[in-house]
């Protein structure tokens, strides 16, 4: 079954860290991608954007209208993905709870709904 696990930090704890501290967990992060990927469990994942780069996009009555920054406002900002395919929601826990952002925000893990297009 594939789950998206959507990786939620606070920018202000990751721009408290010094570069070595950033660094370490680039690294942390990109050696367990390859270890799930190595697994056959990585399908997709991505770093984003800080939220400054964010652009939220609505159409009301035919109207499109934009606006600078995140769809919510709040104290942690989506910070990437994972996209996984593993056995089942336990998998998936295990999975995101091993994710070394993990220890300075939280993952979101939600089912992938087969067949379709959001």
């Amino acid at each position: 079954m594939k789950y998206l696990c959507l990786v939620y930090v606070e920018e202000k704890t990751l721009n408290a860290m010094s570069r070595d501290e950033r660094v370490a967990l680039s690294d942390e992060s990109m050696a367990y991608c390859d270890e799930l990927q190595k697994n056959g469990q990585l399908l997709g994942a991505s770093p984003l954007h800080p939220v400054e780069a964010a652009t939220t996009v609505r159409v009301r009555a035919g109207k499109v209208s934009t606006t600078d920054g995140p769809f919510a406002e709040t104290k942690e900002q989506l910070g990437g993905y994972l996209l996984i395919d593993v056995r089942d929601l336990n998998d998936a826990v295990r999975i995101a709870s091993k994710f070394p952002a993990a220890q300075y925000g939280s993952i979101e893990v939600r089912p992938i709904k087969e067949g379709g297009c959001a």
